[in-house]
């Protein structure tokens, strides 16, 4: 089971979105990380198969501005958190009323306003992320859009050195990246309590890019952190991650 079915889905006015899904079974929306890919996050080390052997479909949409779904370069296609806007109709088009929900990173960030905008998955998986992360997107942002405005720039040993390498492994299209950086909104630490589902907090123990996972997970109404090997960058390829999602879906309500 490692050959994903492919399908292209309107996202908000009308973005073409590919989905890729895995297994048959119980749907696990699975939202990837900023500059990524379903491949790269789910697919390729193997936690979409993990997680469709056991039963479940993986269901992966790589993000607008990402992968092999459409990258406008009209501001217009970037209205605030259109992220949550094309999880919202991914969700609607595919008719999905009893799910599971997870993202890493930026896909984290996404699926908490997601929830906070309306979708009701019976859990929640956020990999990738602290509390401080949720909270403080303009500085996380700055960071991107100034690695994006001094690409051609950027040498080894500067700061964006490795987000600038990431960009030309992944052919990032930079003037869809950058609007997609804009539109991204920050959830406030109080806002946290509206989050009552079962929700899994999982991150690199040597993941420090968005704050402390322990004390998002402590604040959640319904939270539990499992720490797996790895930094934020490595920790996606570690079959770790995909255990750690796949017992908590699997654990008793």
């Amino acid at each position: 089971m490692t050959d994903p079915r492919t399908q292209f889905l309107p996202g908000h006015g009308g973005t073409r979105l590919a989905v890729h899904r895995l297994g048959e079974g119980r749907p696990v929306v699975l939202l990837h990380g900023l500059f990524s890919s379903a491949q790269v996050n789910w697919i390729k080390f193997g936690h979409a198969a993990l997680l469709a052997e056991a039963g479940f479909e993986a269901i992966m949409p790589d993000l607008r501005a990402h992968g092999e779904s459409e990258a406008p370069h009209d501001p217009a296609a970037y209205a605030a958190d259109v992220l949550v806007s094309d999880a919202q109709a991914l969700v609607a088009a595919l008719g999905l009323t009893d799910y599971d929900l997870g993202g890493f990173s930026l896909g984290a960030r996404t699926a908490v306003r997601a929830v906070l905008a309306g979708l009701a998955p019976r859990r929640l998986v956020l990999g990738g992320m602290g509390i401080e992360g949720l909270g403080r997107w303009a500085e996380r942002s700055a960071f991107f859009v100034d690695a994006i405005d001094r690409f051609d720039e950027i040498g080894r040993g500067d700061p964006q050195y490795l987000a600038q390498q990431f960009m030309k492994t992944m052919k990032v299209d930079r003037v869809a990246a950058r609007l997609l950086l804009q539109s991204v909104d920050d959830t406030p630490p109080e806002a946290l309590a509206a989050l009552t589902m079962p929700t899994l907090v999982v991150c690199g123990a040597d993941d420090e890019d968005n704050g402390s996972a322990p004390a998002l997970a402590a604040a959640l109404p319904d939270g539990r952190y499992v720490e797996v090997p790895g930094t934020h960058m490595s920790s996606v390829t570690k079959r770790q991650m995909g255990e750690a999602i796949l017992d908590f879906l699997l654990a008793p309500a």
